[in-house]
């Protein structure tokens, strides 16, 4: 397939001390170096990527680089033998957008050592909608069944439960056996999550954690995506031997805990670093969300679909709090 001379991208500039992403048109030299040229189908938006395209966070370690986290698409050129042009692959992490060019171009150039062959089971477009936050939140389920977890131990508690990995950790856990409840600052989307498989659901405002270092614990375990005091809680409230899979900071990135939920209870904060997992799991997990963890509700948790042009409205009501599931950026 002919690449075209100028394609479009949305490029992060730095200027000064500041950053901020707009549409450029660029060539293919302009791209990180890589074994794989895909012809972009679609990508995600993730909070990571309204960070670095509004420049409100320092994500990208130089600059100008292509924004977008995730990627998928049709390989159109390979310098690997293991791929051939039309194969359907996707990359999520992997220091796309913040040490190479990302997602968010109609053409990508990407190393094959990450590249993942789309799984059968999944779309394009479904292995997009999951993106960054259905890995993660399959990685989160994945560490903490390592650690012992079972359905039979309790309820698992997922936080920030409206946002896209909250939502596709809330589809996962009930698709896998677990009775889940959420909590949310939305109250008004109690009925989504409710449909969604959550048993309960509790309003972040009517929280009280008690003030001792141990408190009558409530749930089995828990994804935070919140982080902070939140995440502080929820230490003194998990059962024996409970898991705590760490996702995200959108709450604060301090922890103010003692030791006593570790050595009493026997509770483990585990943190889940979904950009840097090493490639058989990531080959595991991608299996797994195509399969017997594929999540039921994947039409229902994708919200808006973007193009590159409307990136940057998306970013502004993501960071405003405002946002809801997933937002596909579609090419």
């Amino acid at each position: 397939m002919t690449i075209p001379d100028r394609f479009r991208a949305y490029r992060v500039h730095a200027d000064g001390k500041s950053a901020r992403g707009r549409i450029d048109e660029i060539a293919l030299d302009a791209l990180a170096p890589g074994e794989l040229v895909i012809r972009t189908a679609c990508s995600s938006v993730n909070y990571k990527d309204a960070l670095a395209g509004s420049g409100a966070g320092r994500i990208l370690r130089q600059y100008p680089l292509v924004g977008g986290i995730d990627v998928a698409g049709h390989v159109v050129r390979s310098e690997d033998a293991r791929f051939k042009e039309g194969d359907a692959v996707l990359v999520t992490g992997c220091g796309l957008s913040e040490t190479r060019d990302g997602g968010y171009s109609e053409y990508a150039r990407i190393e094959a050592k990450w590249a993942i062959p789309l799984p059968s089971g999944l779309s394009l477009r479904e292995a997009m909608i999951l993106g960054t936050a259905g890995f993660t939140a399959a990685l989160a389920l994945y560490r903490m069944e390592a650690n012992g977890q079972t359905p039979e131990m309790g309820p698992i508690v997922v936080s920030g439960a409206t946002g896209g990995v909250g939502m596709l950790a809330i589809d996962l856990l009930t698709t896998t056996g677990y009775e889940v409840h959420a909590i949310t600052g939305k109250v008004d989307q109690f009925d989504a999550l409710i449909a969604l498989g959550a048993r309960q659901c509790i309003a972040r405002k009517d929280l009280y954690w008690g003030q001792r270092p141990l408190e009558t614990a409530s749930w089995a375990g828990a994804i935070d995506n919140v982080g902070g005091d939140l995440l502080s809680g929820l230490t003194r409230v998990i059962h024996p031997y409970g898991n705590i899979a760490s996702c995200g900071l959108a709450g604060g990135s301090e922890l103010h805990t003692t030791v006593m939920p570790f050595i009493i209870r026997g509770v483990s904060i585990l943190g889940v670093a979904s950009a840097g997992t090493a490639y058989a799991i990531r080959r595991t997990l991608w299996e797994r969300l195509a399969g017997m963890w594929k999540p039921r509700h994947l039409e229902t948790i994708l919200t808006r679909i973007a193009t590159l042009d409307e990136l940057d409205g998306v970013f502004a009501t993501m960071l405003s709090g405002g946002s809801f599931g997933r937002t596909l950026v579609q090419f």
